[in-house]
């Protein structure tokens, strides 16, 4: 006896998001460009990872916008995906430790490739879990997962502001669509220092202080 074509299950492809530890959907990379002032690299992604078309107008946005990192010391680049913003700082800040942060293993293998392809010693690729509980950063960078959900992204704020030094800032490039002001009144009303430093683009900067600093 055939099943009615309405009451048959739906087969649907599994979705994979690029916050996944491991993405299901197939690799297929590909080459990126980043221009941010003079520095101009190629840089490998691939689907799965944040980005995969091309560097993020938020990154870009971040990366133009946002004050140069400290130049020693150590820096977080939070999400980094596949590795544009670490690098970036890398470059800038050569003789500091850039910490390029994310829970999805092919971004942290492309990470990686990327950061050796643009001879950045100073990069370290890993997932949350490897970064030493008594690293503390200089400053933290960031175009966090607003699309993992809002609780989701409190918890993992809450987590890396807390291992800011003393005196160290946050920078969180956000669209102002998808919650920027909203994320900053959060913020404040946890204790942290909020300043909007910039609107371009649709996004806006976020400057963070930890209530402990």
């Amino acid at each position: 006896m055939s099943i009615p074509k309405n009451r048959r299950p739906q087969l649907t492809a599994q979705k994979s998001h690029y916050f996944d530890p491991a993405p299901v959907v197939e690799s297929k990379p590909r080459t990126v460009h980043l221009h941010v002032g003079e520095l101009a690299l190629e840089l490998k992604a691939d689907r799965g990872v944040f980005g995969s078309r091309g560097v993020d107008l938020g990154t870009l946005v971040l990366l133009r916008e946002a004050p140069p990192p400290p130049s020693e010391g150590e820096i977080l680049d939070l999400g980094s995906g596949y590795g544009p913003i670490a690098i970036a700082l890398a470059r800038q800040a050569p003789g500091a430790r850039v910490w390029a942060v994310d829970v999805n293993e092919r971004a942290i293998e492309l990470t990686r490739t990327n950061a050796a392809a643009a001879a950045v010693a100073n990069v370290t690729a890993s997932s949350p879990d490897e970064v030493p509980e008594d690293v503390l950063f200089e400053a933290i960078y960031s175009n966090p997962p607003i699309r993992v959900g809002k609780a989701a992204l409190h918890e993992l704020l809450v987590r890396w502001l807390g291992r800011l030094r003393p005196g160290g800032r946050a920078y969180l490039v956000v669209q102002r669509n998808l919650g920027a002001d909203s994320l900053a009144t959060w913020l404040a009303g946890q204790g942290y220092e909020v300043q909007r430093l910039k609107s371009k683009k649709g996004y806006r900067i976020l400057q963070v202080g930890n209530p402990a600093s």
